[in-house]
Formats: structure tokens, C-alpha cells, sequence
């Protein structure tokens, strides 16, 4: 089967499924987008300092908000 029939094939298909009175969309709206928190996102309050990571405690903090965070 080579790209045109398949092509083909998914225009019939699609054409079935919408049938002959199928509504045209409506025109899409720019709308505000609602922007909602995810838990990954949360960062804790712990105490920054210059010491080892809470992470990997052989190495030295650097600062990265790893462990402010749930790593995501």
C-alpha cells in the first residue's frame, strides 16, 4: 500500500464517520489559558546553606533545587 491509497483510505474513513451533515467547527477563540499548579511544581522551604547536599551528602551543595523539589 503505498501513501496515496493509504491516504485515501483515512479521507474515506473520515468522511464516513463525519456523514453528510456534518457541522462545520466553529471558529476558534483565543481565551485566557487557566494556568493550574501540579504538585511537581511545589518547591519546599528548607534552609539553603553551603554544605553537603541533602541529596548526595559526598558532594557539596550547588544549589540546584533538587531537594526543594520533588526532582520533576
Amino acid at each position: 500500500m503505498n501513501e496515496e491509497a493509504l491516504r485515501a483510505l483515512i479521507r474515506e474513513a473520515v468522511a464516513r464517520h463525519l456523514g453528510p451533515e456534518a457541522a462545520p467547527q466553529p471558529a476558534l477563540r483565543a481565551e485566557p489559558l487557566t494556568l493550574l499548579t501540579h504538585a511537581s511544581h511545589y518547591r519546599y522551604g528548607l534552609p539553603s546553606g553551603d554544605g553537603p547536599c541533602l541529596i548526595e551528602p559526598a558532594v557539596t551543595c550547588n544549589h540546584c533545587g533538587y531537594c526543594l523539589s520533588h526532582g520533576h
